[in-house]
């Protein structure tokens, strides 16, 4: 991997012209890559290979794998509702362990720490590499130079365009579906292991060569309402337990009770209202950290004041937007995925929380999406820098342990907020340079500590707009001097080789970064 061809890129970051075999365009700058061609599809099936009953169960997840023609070097995608309760994933491989298969390419929206039992499976050579989102040990595995390929970090958003466009293309789908009937029709949002939207696997479902559905509540057909289509499902299999929704909920989607991080919230709010697109009708995103959730609490406030009602709200949605979706105060949800038991619960009971998917919320090659149309986004990050580049990928230590989610997608909307504490253990992360880069400066126009706030100067409308607000607006430098003042000083520069392990793709399918092996 050391060998790699390197180029830099627009934003100058070096990034390999090859990504596993394939072909790469470096990141060109935001809106400036156009791509040509047409959307990529599934094989053309026949009726007729299918029951005419419609009953397309089999008895075992290895028996559907066989007849999907399982072999050595293919992709499998998967959705990842359950987050860190995903039970499904461990007994596909465990599966494919059993028969022998080698060198799978494993593609999913997401990965998370309990499929760490994978990395066992990954050092017999069963999966060879995984291309999709890597929170905690798998990262961790990745960023010391174990996994056998490059890590690929796709926005969610991301990963839909680079499957439409067929940067990737996936031999079988695994879907792990709450409730489903045996023609394979299958919905999140119901059964004693609902997890919301299930709509992350639609692409999968759409574009797979074959697809599988798993799931622990088979109902009579038709299952309503699905998200998923039977039709475009080869086979049902009934499984014991798909997943656990109660660990859909994690750390990082749970109300921060930090005294700085409230306040940091409070300031998100404040500055929210303090702005000309904050009015009657307002839309907006707010991430599942707990910051963000705490600032959705100082927004109700404000909107109950004000008198104000938000026309719609994206989610990732939480107990926070659904009560204030029960209340009135939001028109609808469009929901990507549920953060927690209440969404969940929502989603299946008001017909205005409407589940959504990444071709509708985030593709970059799509006609539009609703990204765009969102007035304030609320998002975390792991490091940002005085040009506004942001990193949600990896440490200051250069540890690859987050995904990218939405995260890239969601720079579009009109007003990008980053709420984020000045220092984590002591280190600033605020810099001079952001170990990798997920983000441009130039989507993002607000960055909210604890110790000021700092708008980017591209937006000289805030600036106005929030002049007169008794908010603590400096320079991001101010910020960034005062933080190292405390701290002793700025980061040390992570300990990493030359080596690169993984990339971070932006949006549009270019490459924006690349992330090296951690020295150790």
């Amino acid at each position: 991997m050391s060998k790699l061809e390197m180029v830099q890129n627009a934003a100058g970051r070096m990034v390999p012209t090859m990504v596993n075999g394939v072909p790469q365009v470096p990141y060109m700058g935001v809106g400036k890559y156009q791509p040509s061609g047409r959307k990529a599809g599934p094989p053309i099936p026949q009726c007729g290979d299918f029951p005419r009953s419609g009953d397309k169960r089999v008895p075992s997840i290895k028996e559907a794998l066989v007849k999907c023609g399982i072999r050595d070097g293919m992709t499998i995608g998967s959705h990842h509702h359950f987050r860190n309760g995903d039970l499904l994933m461990l007994q596909v491989f465990a599966a494919c362990d059993e028969l022998g298969i080698k060198d799978l390419v494993w593609f999913p929206s997401a990965a998370f720490p309990c499929h760490q039992p994978l990395i066992e499976l990954m050092e017999k050579g069963v999966i060879r590499r995984v291309e999709g989102s890597l929170n905690g040990p798998l990262g961790a595995y990745a960023s010391r130079g174990k996994m056998n390929g490059l890590a690929v970090l796709r926005s969610h958003g991301g990963r839909w365009q680079a499957v439409q466009d067929g940067e990737i293309h996936i031999d079988i789908a695994i879907l792990a579906a709450p409730t489903a009937d045996a023609f394979g029709n299958c919905t999140g949002d119901r059964g004693p292991n609902a997890c919301g939207s299930m709509n992350f696997g639609l692409i999968d479902s759409m574009t797979a060569d074959r697809v599988i559905v798993a799931t622990d509540n088979l109902v009579p057909f038709p299952c309503l309402p699905w998200q998923i289509q039977g039709n475009n499902v080869d086979y049902v299999v009934e499984v014991a337990e798909i997943g656990d929704p109660a660990k859909i909920i994690s750390g990082t989607t749970v109300l921060t009770k930090s005294p700085d991080r409230l306040m940091i919230a409070e300031y998100t709010a404040a500055f929210i209202r303090a702005t000309s697109l904050y009015r009657d009708g307002f839309s907006m995103q707010a991430g599942a950290g707990g910051t963000a959730l705490a600032t959705a609490i100082y927004l109700r406030e404000h909107m109950l004041a004000d008198g104000y009602k938000a026309s719609f709200m994206r989610g990732g949605s939480t107990k926070y937007m659904v009560q204030m979706l029960e209340e009135g105060l939001i028109g609808c949800i469009l929901d990507g995925q549920t953060f927690d038991l209440e969404g969940v619960r929502s989603m299946r009971e008001n017909w205005n929380h409407v589940p959504t998917s990444p071709f509708t919320s985030y593709n970059w090659h799509g006609k539009g999406n609703f990204a765009s149309m969102v007035d304030f986004v609320v998002l975390g990050a792991t490091e940002v820098d005085v040009g506004f580049n942001a990193n949600v990928a990896t440490h200051t230590d250069g540890m690859m342990l987050h995904g990218i989610g939405g995260w890239q997608n969601c720079l579009d909307a009109n007003i990008t907020i980053l709420p984020i504490p000045s220092f984590r253990n002591r280190v600033p992360i605020i810099m001079d340079r952001v170990t990798t880069l997920c983000g441009p400066g130039e989507l993002i126009d607000v960055v909210i500590t604890e110790r000021g706030i700092a708008i980017n100067p591209r937006r000289q409308d805030l600036i106005e707009q929030t002049k007169h607000a008794g908010l603590p607006i400096k320079p991001i430098h101010q910020i960034k001097e005062e933080v190292e003042r405390f701290a002793g000083g700025p980061p040390a520069p992570p300990k990493v080789t030359d080596d690169v392990i993984g990339v971070v793709k932006w949006v549009d399918g270019t490459v924006i970064d690349s992330i090296y092996q951690v020295a150790e």
